[in-house]
């Protein structure tokens, strides 16, 4: 049987796609807070609109793995891109119009949560299809779609400071409305003929009992599978916090303490360019180390020390060097544990899990921003950013400290039994009437 043919332009539709829509969200992570805050002048109605943004994208999470499935993952892709325009464009459209009250953006917000996220889902669970496609490596994909990500968070933190500072953050959410439909058409083009892309043929007919039941099937392999579960407990630690520093704490600092937009943009932008860096130094030598030393060293050095500059100095420079050092080891977390979720985890329940694993690891998103926007307001920035960094200590002290880690180093064996709790986590046998990710950014 002769080979399937190399196609490299799915991956790199796929590759561009992202870059371009992570740029333009870059764009609102860092316009958004912006526009709260100099509309309201309020850190808690920041909080308030980071709770209602996440929120929703915790919700889809929960329940989206088998809808992507079975409409088809090109398509939750290209719906997940217009809605999230739709969303963002009409932000300042409508504060234009002086038409903007704080429920309606906060109902925005919350539009573009609930949408974004069956999208970004169904891209990254696309990924080992792809590299069979362009005939490339499982981690080296991997390596490689988390370094464009990282590496247009850093050109859209630079565009986001000058665009802001220069003309306004209504400006840059249009921008980033922009990015989504360019976004829509890249993938609407790039996937077609991709047969993963497509819905799943051979599924039951839609009914409450499948549907929970394949929902189901997602939760009970993530639980069954201890490093999974362990992947999922840090990681929600972990992105709850850094959503209080991106929606509040660090515009906050940047506004009071740094200058405004620009330095904000500048150690935004730093972050992004250390976990450029990171990636690709992953990418190419990563083989050569055991990954539970890469991943614990880099989760020490990615969080808690940028919290500990910002609170303890004033000094733009201070926190862009930390920031770039953080963003190196940051750029290694998501290829190791996206690469171990392709390894452990079934084509067929790929969507399930990684929409389970989304969900838990976003599970404290809402509360991060809130929580940091209420202490900003009951104890000051600088105690908010040392208790917060506090925090963020603690949670990633996991991989140094329990042994589930050592499981990184080993290869996934469906009857390991030292893999998971109990029975071994085997696809799903079909139930009577069927036939049968990723952890956020950190």
């Amino acid at each position: 049987m002769s080979a399937a043919p190399v196609r490299r332009w799915p991956l790199t539709a796929v590759l561009t796609a992202n870059a371009i829509s992570a740029t333009g969200r870059t764009l609102s992570l860092i316009g958004i807070p912006w526009f709260v805050l100099q509309t309201t002048g309020s850190a808690g109605r920041a909080g308030v609109v980071a709770f209602c943004a996440t929120l929703p994208v915790v919700l889809a999470a929960l329940i989206g793995g088998p809808v992507i499935d079975r409409i088809g993952r090109r398509r939750v892709s290209i719906a997940s891109d217009l809605l999230c325009a739709f969303s963002v464009g009409a932000i300042p459209l409508l504060h234009r119009a002086d038409a903007l009250p704080f429920w309606t953006l906060c109902a925005l917000v919350a539009l573009h949560g609930l949408a974004h996220t069956p999208g970004d889902t169904a891209r990254y669970v696309l990924v080992p299809d792809l590299a069979e496609h362009a005939g490339t490596s499982l981690t080296r994909a991997a390596s490689l779609f988390d370094a464009v990500e990282r590496g247009a968070r850093m050109l859209g933190a630079a565009l986001a400071g000058l665009v802001i500072a220069l003309l306004g953050a209504e400006v840059a959410l249009l921008l980033d409305a922009l990015t989504f439909l360019l976004s829509a058409v890249l993938i609407g083009t790039g996937l077609r003929g991709v047969r993963g892309a497509e819905p799943v043929k051979d599924l039951a007919p839609v009914s409450l009992r499948v549907y929970g039941a394949e929902l189901r099937e997602g939760y009970a392999y993530l639980a069954h599978t201890r490093l999974l579960a362990a992947v999922v407990l840090m990681v929600m630690f972990m992105n709850g916090i850094d959503q209080g520093w991106n929606a509040v704490l660090l515009p906050v600092h940047a506004e009071r303490n740094l200058g405004g937009a620009a330095e904000l943009g500048l150690v935004t932008a730093a972050f992004g360019a250390g976990g450029l860096l990171g990636a690709l130094l992953y990418g190419a030598v990563g083989h050569r180390f055991r990954r539970r030393t890469v991943l614990a060293v880099a989760v020490l050095l990615c969080g808690a020390p940028r919290f500990a500059v910002a609170g303890l100095t004033d000094s733009t420079v201070a926190l862009a060097v930390v920031m770039a050092a953080a963003g190196v080891a940051g750029g290694t977390i998501n290829p190791i544990l996206t690469t171990v979720m392709y390894e452990r985890v079934p084509d067929g329940l790929r969507s399930r899990v990684a929409g389970a694993m989304t969900a838990g690891c976003e599970l404290t998103m809402p509360l991060g921003g809130l929580t940091a926007g209420l202490l900003v307001e009951g104890a000051g920035p600088t105690s908010a950013l040392l208790l917060m960094g506090g925090a963020y200590l603690l949670a990633t002290l996991s991989p140094v400290l329990l042994p589930v880690w050592r499981q990184l180093d080993t290869a996934a064996r469906p009857d390991d039994p030292t893999d998971v709790s109990g029975p071994a986590p085997r696809p799903p046998a079909p139930a009577p009437s069927t036939t049968t990710p990723r952890p956020s950014e950190s």
